[in-house]
């Protein structure tokens, strides 16, 4: 499936911990249906730009609702790191975005979900995160 995530610009913390609002989005593919607001990623930033990834966020289904918990990287050359900083799209091509994902709902048709682990590519859209998730068997 696809998730297209709705962000917000960034809550700095400190100078290496922030929080990037999720204000909703998309979701499409092997399962459809909306991203609800209200979602955050908080972010640890390393020394050398690398990013771990901590999101939390709702999936509104047609059969119901799925929590998601994502954990991941994004790191790359600094070049590229500062051109996505800086809120320019840059081909995904050139920087690591891969996200572990779990999902949790009390919807029996969706109960499956919370006995699998998703893997996700991302990319960094302007105002976006566009995850590519697929199921590992």
């Amino acid at each position: 499936m696809q998730i297209d995530l709705a962000v917000g610009p960034p809550v700095a913390i400190s100078q290496s911990r922030r929080c990037i609002p999720i204000l909703g989005g998309a979701v499409s593919g092997r399962l459809n249906g909306e991203v609800l607001p209200g979602g955050a990623d908080w972010q640890q930033i390393g020394s050398d730009g690398t990013i771990e990834i901590d999101a939390r966020y709702v999936l509104k289904l047609a059969d119901g609702l799925v929590e998601v918990e994502s954990r991941g990287l994004r790191a790359g050359p600094p070049e590229v790191l500062a051109r996505l900083a800086a809120g320019e799209v840059v081909d995904p091509a050139l920087y690591y975005f891969r996200t572990a994902m779990r999902f949790r709902s009390a919807a029996p048709e969706l109960a499956w979900l919370g006995r699998i682990l998703g893997v996700a590519s991302g990319e960094r859209l302007s105002g976006a995160v566009r995850l590519t998730v697929h199921e590992v068997a």
